[in-house]
Protein backbone atom coordinates (compact mmCIF):
# COMPACT_ATOMS: atom_id res chain seq x y z
CA UNK A 1 0.00 0.00 0.00
CA UNK A 2 2.34 2.06 0.85
CA UNK A 3 4.54 1.65 -2.97
CA UNK A 4 0.87 2.55 -4.46
CA UNK A 5 0.99 5.66 -2.16
CA UNK A 6 4.72 6.99 -3.34
CA UNK A 7 3.89 6.22 -6.58
CA UNK A 8 0.71 8.60 -6.26
CA UNK A 9 2.97 11.12 -4.74
CA UNK A 10 5.79 11.12 -7.24
CA UNK A 11 2.63 11.15 -10.50
CA UNK A 12 1.57 13.88 -8.44
CA UNK A 13 4.38 16.16 -8.10
CA UNK A 14 5.12 15.65 -11.53
CA UNK A 15 2.07 16.82 -13.11
CA UNK A 16 2.31 19.85 -10.67
CA UNK A 17 5.76 20.81 -11.88
CA UNK A 18 4.55 20.86 -15.66
CA UNK A 19 1.63 22.54 -14.58
CA UNK A 20 3.69 25.60 -12.51
CA UNK A 21 5.89 25.40 -16.00
CA UNK A 22 3.22 26.01 -18.20
CA UNK A 23 1.78 29.05 -16.18
CA UNK A 24 5.33 30.21 -16.33
CA UNK A 25 4.93 30.77 -19.84
CA UNK A 26 2.67 33.51 -20.51
CA UNK A 27 0.23 32.75 -23.84
CA UNK A 28 -0.02 36.26 -26.05
CA UNK A 29 -2.89 36.18 -28.65
CA UNK A 30 -2.37 37.97 -31.94
CA UNK A 31 -4.78 38.70 -34.73
CA UNK A 32 -3.30 39.42 -38.15
CA UNK A 33 -3.62 42.91 -37.69
CA UNK A 34 -1.69 42.98 -34.77
CA UNK A 35 1.11 40.72 -35.89
CA UNK A 36 1.64 43.50 -39.16
CA UNK A 37 1.57 46.01 -36.98
CA UNK A 38 4.36 44.29 -34.52
CA UNK A 39 6.15 43.60 -38.32
CA UNK A 40 6.06 46.86 -39.48
CA UNK A 41 7.37 48.60 -35.96
CA UNK A 42 10.40 45.95 -35.09
CA UNK A 43 10.96 43.38 -37.51
CA UNK A 44 15.01 43.42 -39.04
CA UNK A 45 13.27 43.83 -42.52
CA UNK A 46 11.31 47.11 -41.14
CA UNK A 47 14.45 48.16 -39.84
CA UNK A 48 16.19 47.48 -42.59
CA UNK A 49 14.24 49.49 -44.83
CA UNK A 50 14.14 52.21 -42.52
CA UNK A 51 18.17 52.08 -42.63
CA UNK A 52 17.97 52.47 -46.22
CA UNK A 53 15.45 55.30 -46.45
CA UNK A 54 17.78 57.38 -43.77
CA UNK A 55 20.72 56.66 -46.35
CA UNK A 56 18.90 57.97 -49.34
CA UNK A 57 17.18 60.62 -47.37
CA UNK A 58 20.64 62.22 -46.39
CA UNK A 59 22.35 61.47 -49.47
CA UNK A 60 19.51 63.81 -50.80
CA UNK A 61 20.57 66.28 -48.40
CA UNK A 62 23.91 66.50 -49.66
CA UNK A 63 22.66 66.88 -52.85
CA UNK A 64 20.84 70.47 -51.55
CA UNK A 65 23.64 71.35 -49.63
CA UNK A 66 25.72 71.46 -52.91
CA UNK A 67 24.06 74.53 -53.40
CA UNK A 68 24.51 76.33 -50.69
CA UNK A 69 27.17 78.95 -49.81
CA UNK A 70 30.29 77.77 -48.05
CA UNK A 71 32.16 79.50 -45.68
CA UNK A 72 35.42 78.06 -44.62
CA UNK A 73 38.62 79.29 -42.50
CA UNK A 74 42.16 77.90 -43.34
CA UNK A 75 45.41 79.10 -41.85
CA UNK A 76 48.75 78.26 -41.43
CA UNK A 77 50.01 78.63 -38.07
CA UNK A 78 53.17 78.86 -38.73
CA UNK A 79 55.27 77.57 -41.44
CA UNK A 80 58.89 77.14 -40.71
CA UNK A 81 61.75 76.99 -42.96
CA UNK A 82 65.53 76.75 -42.23
CA UNK A 83 67.75 76.27 -45.66
CA UNK A 84 70.87 77.01 -47.97
CA UNK A 85 69.26 78.23 -51.12
CA UNK A 86 71.32 79.53 -54.45
CA UNK A 87 70.69 83.16 -55.72
CA UNK A 88 72.20 84.32 -59.33
CA UNK A 89 73.66 88.00 -59.65
CA UNK A 90 75.78 89.72 -62.04
CA UNK A 91 78.19 88.62 -60.12
CA UNK A 92 77.96 84.95 -60.22
CA UNK A 93 76.33 82.29 -57.99
CA UNK A 94 76.07 82.27 -54.40
CA UNK A 95 74.47 80.43 -51.57
CA UNK A 96 73.32 81.73 -48.53
CA UNK A 97 71.40 80.37 -45.28
CA UNK A 98 67.51 81.37 -45.27
CA UNK A 99 65.66 81.08 -41.84
CA UNK A 100 62.20 82.27 -42.05
CA UNK A 101 58.66 81.92 -40.83
CA UNK A 102 55.46 82.17 -42.80
CA UNK A 103 51.94 82.80 -41.19
CA UNK A 104 48.63 82.58 -43.13
CA UNK A 105 45.04 83.24 -42.52
CA UNK A 106 41.94 82.94 -44.90
CA UNK A 107 38.42 83.30 -45.13
CA UNK A 108 36.42 82.11 -48.16
CA UNK A 109 32.47 81.90 -49.19
CA UNK A 110 31.91 79.74 -52.07
CA UNK A 111 28.71 79.18 -53.96
CA UNK A 112 27.89 76.95 -56.89
CA UNK A 113 26.08 78.04 -59.75
CA UNK A 114 23.14 75.31 -60.78
CA UNK A 115 22.38 77.18 -63.89
CA UNK A 116 25.76 77.66 -65.74
CA UNK A 117 27.71 75.09 -63.64
CA UNK A 118 30.36 77.18 -62.55
CA UNK A 119 31.15 78.84 -59.26
CA UNK A 120 31.75 81.97 -57.22
CA UNK A 121 33.26 83.03 -54.64
CA UNK A 122 34.66 85.51 -51.90
CA UNK A 123 37.88 85.36 -50.06
CA UNK A 124 40.08 87.79 -47.64
CA UNK A 125 43.19 86.42 -46.28
CA UNK A 126 46.55 87.86 -44.88
CA UNK A 127 49.98 86.71 -44.73
CA UNK A 128 53.13 87.65 -42.35
CA UNK A 129 56.46 86.82 -43.23
CA UNK A 130 59.59 86.58 -39.98
CA UNK A 131 62.85 86.56 -41.57
CA UNK A 132 65.68 86.09 -39.49
CA UNK A 133 68.75 87.05 -39.89
CA UNK A 134 71.09 89.62 -37.47
CA UNK A 135 67.61 91.39 -36.71
CA UNK A 136 64.14 90.16 -37.26
CA UNK A 137 62.45 91.56 -40.62
CA UNK A 138 58.57 91.43 -40.47
CA UNK A 139 56.35 92.03 -43.60
CA UNK A 140 52.62 91.66 -44.06
CA UNK A 141 50.47 91.20 -47.53
CA UNK A 142 46.99 91.86 -47.38
CA UNK A 143 44.31 90.80 -49.47
CA UNK A 144 40.58 92.10 -47.75
CA UNK A 145 38.38 91.54 -50.46
CA UNK A 146 38.40 89.31 -53.61
CA UNK A 147 35.60 88.69 -55.59
CA UNK A 148 35.75 86.37 -58.51
CA UNK A 149 34.01 83.52 -60.77
CA UNK A 150 35.12 79.93 -62.18
CA UNK A 151 32.95 78.92 -65.21
CA UNK A 152 33.36 76.24 -68.04
CA UNK A 153 32.00 77.53 -70.99
CA UNK A 154 31.09 74.58 -72.84
CA UNK A 155 31.93 71.81 -70.62
CA UNK A 156 28.81 69.04 -69.36
CA UNK A 157 27.02 70.85 -66.01
CA UNK A 158 26.29 68.09 -63.86
CA UNK A 159 24.20 70.31 -61.17
CA UNK A 160 22.06 71.60 -63.92
CA UNK A 161 21.34 67.35 -64.65
CA UNK A 162 21.72 66.92 -60.64
CA UNK A 163 19.24 69.18 -59.94
CA UNK A 164 16.71 67.25 -62.32
CA UNK A 165 17.77 63.73 -61.26
CA UNK A 166 18.37 63.75 -57.74
CA UNK A 167 14.78 64.87 -56.73
CA UNK A 168 13.52 61.87 -58.97
CA UNK A 169 15.84 59.79 -56.96
CA UNK A 170 14.58 60.66 -53.55
CA UNK A 171 10.98 60.85 -54.63
CA UNK A 172 11.83 57.39 -55.84
CA UNK A 173 13.11 56.47 -52.20
CA UNK A 174 10.01 57.52 -50.52
CA UNK A 175 8.01 55.43 -52.92
CA UNK A 176 10.64 52.16 -52.12
CA UNK A 177 10.37 52.94 -48.69
CA UNK A 178 6.49 52.80 -48.54
CA UNK A 179 6.71 49.07 -50.89
CA UNK A 180 9.53 48.01 -48.30
CA UNK A 181 7.09 48.32 -45.86
CA UNK A 182 4.19 46.55 -47.46
CA UNK A 183 7.09 43.66 -48.22
CA UNK A 184 7.02 43.52 -44.54
CA UNK A 185 3.11 43.07 -44.34
CA UNK A 186 3.34 40.23 -47.23
CA UNK A 187 6.21 38.90 -45.16
CA UNK A 188 4.35 39.05 -41.69
CA UNK A 189 1.16 37.50 -43.80
CA UNK A 190 3.32 34.56 -44.62
CA UNK A 191 4.70 33.94 -40.83
CA UNK A 192 1.26 34.30 -39.51
CA UNK A 193 -0.61 31.93 -41.34
CA UNK A 194 2.39 29.36 -41.65
CA UNK A 195 1.99 28.97 -37.39
CA UNK A 196 -1.60 29.51 -38.19
CA UNK A 197 -2.11 26.65 -40.58
CA UNK A 198 0.50 24.60 -37.86
CA UNK A 199 -1.75 25.20 -34.79
CA UNK A 200 -4.78 24.24 -36.78
CA UNK A 201 -3.30 21.09 -37.93
CA UNK A 202 -2.20 20.37 -33.96
CA UNK A 203 -5.86 20.68 -33.18
CA UNK A 204 -7.16 18.70 -35.92
CA UNK A 205 -4.43 15.59 -35.09
CA UNK A 206 -5.58 16.11 -31.15
CA UNK A 207 -9.39 15.72 -32.22
CA UNK A 208 -8.45 13.03 -34.57
CA UNK A 209 -6.63 11.17 -31.96
CA UNK A 210 -9.41 11.66 -29.51
CA UNK A 211 -11.84 10.16 -32.01
CA UNK A 212 -9.34 7.40 -33.14
CA UNK A 213 -9.02 6.63 -29.60
CA UNK A 214 -12.98 6.49 -28.61
CA UNK A 215 -13.61 4.01 -31.64
CA UNK A 216 -10.86 2.00 -30.69
CA UNK A 217 -12.32 1.23 -27.04
CA UNK A 218 -15.62 0.86 -29.19
CA UNK A 219 -14.35 -1.53 -31.51
CA UNK A 220 -12.17 -3.63 -28.95
CA UNK A 221 -15.90 -3.97 -26.98
CA UNK A 222 -17.30 -5.39 -30.68
CA UNK A 223 -14.34 -7.48 -30.94
CA UNK A 224 -15.03 -9.24 -27.90
CA UNK A 225 -18.49 -9.64 -28.71
CA UNK A 226 -17.99 -11.19 -32.38
CA UNK A 227 -19.57 -8.27 -34.11
CA UNK A 228 -16.43 -7.28 -36.07
CA UNK A 229 -13.46 -9.16 -37.17
CA UNK A 230 -9.98 -8.94 -36.02
CA UNK A 231 -8.35 -6.83 -39.16
CA UNK A 232 -11.12 -4.36 -38.92
CA UNK A 233 -10.03 -3.88 -34.93
CA UNK A 234 -6.02 -3.99 -36.00
CA UNK A 235 -6.52 -1.01 -38.54
CA UNK A 236 -8.11 0.91 -35.69
CA UNK A 237 -5.44 0.44 -33.79
CA UNK A 238 -3.02 1.08 -36.97
CA UNK A 239 -4.87 4.86 -37.37
CA UNK A 240 -4.58 5.05 -33.52
CA UNK A 241 -1.01 4.85 -33.65
CA UNK A 242 -1.03 7.38 -36.81
CA UNK A 243 -2.92 9.83 -35.08
CA UNK A 244 -0.48 9.62 -32.09
CA UNK A 245 2.48 10.01 -34.34
CA UNK A 246 0.96 12.76 -36.21
CA UNK A 247 0.30 14.50 -32.78
CA UNK A 248 3.74 14.45 -32.00
CA UNK A 249 4.95 15.60 -35.50
CA UNK A 250 2.24 18.43 -35.49
CA UNK A 251 3.49 19.45 -31.97
CA UNK A 252 7.05 19.98 -32.96
CA UNK A 253 5.94 21.83 -36.49
CA UNK A 254 4.16 24.20 -34.16
CA UNK A 255 6.96 25.04 -32.03
CA UNK A 256 9.37 25.67 -35.18
CA UNK A 257 6.64 27.91 -36.64
CA UNK A 258 6.40 29.71 -33.16
CA UNK A 259 10.02 29.95 -33.31
CA UNK A 260 10.21 31.53 -36.88
CA UNK A 261 7.49 34.53 -36.10
CA UNK A 262 8.90 35.13 -32.53
CA UNK A 263 12.34 35.56 -34.29
CA UNK A 264 11.05 37.54 -36.91
CA UNK A 265 8.53 39.80 -34.70
CA UNK A 266 11.65 39.79 -31.92
CA UNK A 267 8.53 38.63 -29.25
CA UNK A 268 10.06 37.63 -25.95
CA UNK A 269 11.18 33.58 -26.26
CA UNK A 270 8.87 33.56 -22.68
CA UNK A 271 5.43 33.78 -24.85
CA UNK A 272 3.55 31.00 -26.50
CA UNK A 273 1.89 32.78 -29.12
CA UNK A 274 -2.19 31.59 -29.48
CA UNK A 275 -3.24 32.98 -33.21
CA UNK A 276 -6.75 34.07 -33.98
CA UNK A 277 -7.80 33.20 -37.19
CA UNK A 278 -9.20 35.98 -39.13
CA UNK A 279 -12.67 36.96 -40.40
CA UNK A 280 -13.18 36.83 -43.36
CA UNK A 281 -12.29 39.84 -45.34
CA UNK A 282 -14.49 42.08 -46.74
CA UNK A 283 -12.51 44.55 -49.04
CA UNK A 284 -14.20 45.45 -52.17
CA UNK A 285 -13.85 44.17 -55.92
CA UNK A 286 -10.78 45.43 -57.43
CA UNK A 287 -11.35 47.35 -61.04
CA UNK A 288 -8.10 46.52 -62.94
CA UNK A 289 -8.14 50.12 -64.94
CA UNK A 290 -7.64 51.90 -61.19
CA UNK A 291 -5.19 49.31 -60.07
CA UNK A 292 -2.71 49.85 -63.06
CA UNK A 293 -3.33 53.96 -62.90
CA UNK A 294 -2.32 54.07 -59.17
CA UNK A 295 0.80 51.72 -59.80
CA UNK A 296 1.78 53.85 -62.67
CA UNK A 297 0.96 56.55 -60.86
CA UNK A 298 2.72 55.85 -57.12
CA UNK A 299 5.53 52.76 -57.69
CA UNK A 300 8.54 53.20 -57.35
CA UNK A 301 9.40 51.92 -60.99
CA UNK A 302 7.44 54.60 -62.54
CA UNK A 303 9.42 57.34 -60.92
CA UNK A 304 12.55 55.18 -61.97
CA UNK A 305 11.58 54.72 -65.12
CA UNK A 306 11.79 58.50 -66.25
CA UNK A 307 15.00 58.40 -63.96
CA UNK A 308 16.70 56.44 -66.19
CA UNK A 309 15.65 57.37 -69.20
CA UNK A 310 17.20 61.46 -67.84
CA UNK A 311 20.45 59.92 -66.74
CA UNK A 312 20.90 58.29 -70.58
CA UNK A 313 20.25 61.30 -71.78
CA UNK A 314 22.62 62.72 -69.09
CA UNK A 315 25.67 60.32 -70.77
CA UNK A 316 25.00 60.93 -73.81
CA UNK A 317 25.13 65.20 -73.33
CA UNK A 318 28.29 64.56 -71.25
CA UNK A 319 30.02 62.46 -73.73
CA UNK A 320 29.32 65.26 -76.20
CA UNK A 321 30.81 68.13 -74.23
CA UNK A 322 33.83 66.66 -72.98
CA UNK A 323 34.71 65.74 -76.55
CA UNK A 324 34.55 68.99 -78.50
CA UNK A 325 36.29 72.11 -78.07
CA UNK A 326 36.46 73.37 -74.16
CA UNK A 327 37.28 76.48 -72.53
CA UNK A 328 37.24 77.41 -68.58
CA UNK A 329 36.98 81.09 -67.75
CA UNK A 330 38.72 82.47 -64.07
CA UNK A 331 38.34 86.20 -63.42
CA UNK A 332 38.98 87.66 -60.10
CA UNK A 333 38.82 91.31 -58.95
CA UNK A 334 40.61 92.45 -55.26
CA UNK A 335 42.58 94.89 -53.24
CA UNK A 336 45.77 94.47 -52.00
CA UNK A 337 48.55 95.87 -49.80
CA UNK A 338 52.27 95.17 -48.30
CA UNK A 339 53.58 96.77 -45.04
CA UNK A 340 55.84 96.03 -42.47
CA UNK A 341 52.76 96.48 -39.71
CA UNK A 342 49.33 95.25 -39.39
CA UNK A 343 48.17 98.38 -39.13
CA UNK A 344 50.03 99.73 -42.36
CA UNK A 345 48.45 96.84 -44.27
CA UNK A 346 45.05 98.07 -44.58
CA UNK A 347 45.74 101.23 -45.26
CA UNK A 348 45.06 102.54 -48.61
CA UNK A 349 44.76 98.90 -50.64
CA UNK A 350 45.26 98.83 -54.11
CA UNK A 351 43.07 96.94 -56.96
CA UNK A 352 44.30 94.06 -58.26
CA UNK A 353 42.63 91.65 -61.44
CA UNK A 354 43.02 88.76 -63.01
CA UNK A 355 41.73 87.32 -65.65
CA UNK A 356 42.61 83.58 -67.33
CA UNK A 357 40.90 81.92 -70.44
CA UNK A 358 41.93 78.34 -71.06
CA UNK A 359 41.07 76.43 -74.22
CA UNK A 360 41.30 72.94 -75.24
CA UNK A 361 41.08 71.82 -78.80
CA UNK A 362 40.74 68.17 -79.90
CA UNK A 363 42.74 68.03 -83.33
CA UNK A 364 43.89 64.23 -83.68
CA UNK A 365 41.92 61.67 -81.54
CA UNK A 366 41.51 58.55 -84.37
CA UNK A 367 37.98 58.48 -84.18
CA UNK A 368 37.70 58.44 -80.02
CA UNK A 369 35.25 61.57 -79.72
CA UNK A 370 33.04 60.07 -82.31
CA UNK A 371 32.93 56.00 -80.61
CA UNK A 372 32.38 57.51 -77.23
CA UNK A 373 29.51 59.63 -78.16
CA UNK A 374 28.16 56.63 -80.01
CA UNK A 375 28.70 54.21 -77.30
CA UNK A 376 26.39 56.69 -75.19
CA UNK A 377 23.72 57.02 -77.44
CA UNK A 378 23.42 53.29 -77.60
CA UNK A 379 23.66 52.98 -73.92
CA UNK A 380 20.73 55.56 -73.76
CA UNK A 381 18.73 53.54 -76.80
CA UNK A 382 19.12 49.86 -74.55
CA UNK A 383 17.87 51.73 -71.61
CA UNK A 384 15.26 53.43 -73.44
CA UNK A 385 14.14 49.94 -74.58
CA UNK A 386 14.38 48.02 -71.29
CA UNK A 387 12.09 50.95 -70.42
CA UNK A 388 9.39 50.41 -72.57
CA UNK A 389 9.38 46.69 -71.76
CA UNK A 390 9.23 47.28 -68.44
CA UNK A 391 6.16 48.93 -68.84
CA UNK A 392 4.54 46.64 -70.33
CA UNK A 393 5.92 43.98 -68.07
CA UNK A 394 4.43 46.55 -65.31
CA UNK A 395 1.10 46.78 -66.26
CA UNK A 396 0.74 43.37 -67.21
CA UNK A 397 2.37 42.21 -63.60
CA UNK A 398 -0.88 44.66 -61.95
CA UNK A 399 -3.58 43.46 -64.51
CA UNK A 400 -3.07 39.38 -63.74
CA UNK A 401 -2.77 40.44 -59.84
CA UNK A 402 -6.15 41.96 -59.67
CA UNK A 403 -7.52 38.98 -62.05
CA UNK A 404 -6.31 36.80 -58.91
CA UNK A 405 -7.40 38.54 -55.92
CA UNK A 406 -10.86 38.67 -57.52
CA UNK A 407 -11.12 35.24 -58.35
CA UNK A 408 -9.57 34.56 -54.95
CA UNK A 409 -12.73 35.84 -53.00
CA UNK A 410 -14.72 33.14 -54.59
CA UNK A 411 -12.32 30.56 -54.24
CA UNK A 412 -12.28 31.68 -50.75
CA UNK A 413 -16.41 31.23 -50.96
CA UNK A 414 -16.12 28.04 -52.26
CA UNK A 415 -13.20 26.61 -49.63
CA UNK A 416 -15.49 27.87 -46.49
CA UNK A 417 -18.74 26.16 -47.78
CA UNK A 418 -16.34 22.80 -48.22
CA UNK A 419 -15.08 23.27 -45.17
CA UNK A 420 -18.83 23.08 -43.25
CA UNK A 421 -19.39 20.30 -45.54
CA UNK A 422 -17.19 18.03 -44.89
CA UNK A 423 -17.40 18.48 -41.59
CA UNK A 424 -20.86 17.84 -41.45
CA UNK A 425 -20.13 14.49 -43.64
CA UNK A 426 -17.76 13.45 -40.99
CA UNK A 427 -20.34 13.51 -38.42
CA UNK A 428 -22.85 11.95 -39.77
CA UNK A 429 -20.51 9.38 -41.15
CA UNK A 430 -19.29 8.88 -37.68
CA UNK A 431 -22.66 8.15 -36.32
CA UNK A 432 -23.52 5.93 -39.15
CA UNK A 433 -20.25 3.71 -38.27
CA UNK A 434 -21.38 4.22 -34.43
CA UNK A 435 -24.88 2.09 -35.33
CA UNK A 436 -22.86 -0.22 -37.70
CA UNK A 437 -23.71 0.96 -41.26
CA UNK A 438 -20.68 1.63 -42.42
CA UNK A 439 -17.22 0.14 -42.24
CA UNK A 440 -14.08 1.53 -41.23
CA UNK A 441 -12.83 2.60 -44.51
CA UNK A 442 -15.64 4.91 -45.25
CA UNK A 443 -15.30 6.82 -41.73
CA UNK A 444 -11.32 7.17 -42.44
CA UNK A 445 -11.97 8.60 -46.00
CA UNK A 446 -14.22 11.35 -44.52
CA UNK A 447 -12.22 12.19 -41.48
CA UNK A 448 -9.22 12.55 -44.54
CA UNK A 449 -11.36 15.23 -46.47
CA UNK A 450 -12.97 16.94 -43.50
CA UNK A 451 -8.61 17.72 -42.67
CA UNK A 452 -8.48 18.66 -45.85
CA UNK A 453 -10.93 20.91 -46.56
CA UNK A 454 -10.33 22.76 -43.27
CA UNK A 455 -6.96 23.12 -44.10
CA UNK A 456 -8.00 24.05 -47.31
CA UNK A 457 -9.95 26.81 -46.17
CA UNK A 458 -7.08 27.83 -44.47
CA UNK A 459 -4.81 27.56 -47.67
CA UNK A 460 -7.37 29.82 -49.38
CA UNK A 461 -7.58 32.53 -46.80
CA UNK A 462 -3.38 32.95 -46.69
CA UNK A 463 -3.36 33.07 -50.69
CA UNK A 464 -6.50 35.98 -50.18
CA UNK A 465 -4.73 37.92 -47.80
CA UNK A 466 -0.92 37.49 -49.33
CA UNK A 467 -2.59 38.47 -52.78
CA UNK A 468 -4.32 41.77 -51.12
CA UNK A 469 -1.10 43.17 -49.64
CA UNK A 470 1.04 41.89 -53.11
CA UNK A 471 -1.67 44.29 -54.91
CA UNK A 472 -1.29 47.08 -52.40
CA UNK A 473 2.81 47.12 -52.86
CA UNK A 474 2.13 46.55 -56.95
CA UNK A 475 0.05 49.92 -56.20
CA UNK A 476 0.56 51.42 -53.51
CA UNK A 477 -2.66 51.95 -52.59
CA UNK A 478 -5.01 51.56 -50.03
CA UNK A 479 -8.53 49.70 -51.67
CA UNK A 480 -10.18 49.80 -48.54
CA UNK A 481 -9.76 53.42 -47.65
CA UNK A 482 -9.43 54.27 -50.96
CA UNK A 483 -6.71 56.74 -51.29
CA UNK A 484 -2.74 56.43 -51.74
CA UNK A 485 -0.59 54.73 -49.17
CA UNK A 486 0.58 57.88 -47.10
CA UNK A 487 4.00 58.26 -46.46
CA UNK A 488 5.37 59.27 -42.77
CA UNK A 489 7.96 61.06 -41.63
CA UNK A 490 7.24 60.38 -38.24
CA UNK A 491 8.07 56.82 -38.58
CA UNK A 492 11.67 57.23 -38.95
CA UNK A 493 14.22 58.76 -36.42
CA UNK A 494 16.92 61.00 -37.79
CA UNK A 495 15.58 62.56 -40.55
CA UNK A 496 14.05 66.14 -40.68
Amino acid sequence: MMKYLRLYLLILLVLTAFGYADAQQKVKHLTLDEVIGIAKRQSPDALTAMHRFRSSYWQYRNYKAEFMPRLSLDGTLPSLSRSIEKITTPQGDFFYERNLANYSAGLSLTKNIGLTGGQIFLNSDLQRIDIFSDSTVTSYLSSPLNIGIRQPLFGYNSYRWARKIEPMRYNEAERKYIEDVEQVSISAVNYFFSLLDAQIRLKIQQFNLANNDTLYHIARGRFNIGTIAENELLQIELSLLNARAAVESASLDVEMKMFSLKSFLRLPDDESLQLVLPVSPKSPVIDAQLAVSEGRENRADAVGFERRLITAESQVNQARAETRFNANLYAVYGLTQSASDLVSVYKNPQDQQRLMLGIQVPILDWGLRRGKIKLAESDRELVRTSVQQEMVDFDQQIFLKVMQFNMQRGQLEIAAKSDTVAVKRYEVTKQRYLIGKIGIIDLNLAQTEKDNAQQGYISALATYWRSYYELRKLTLYDFEASRRIPFNFSDIPDVE
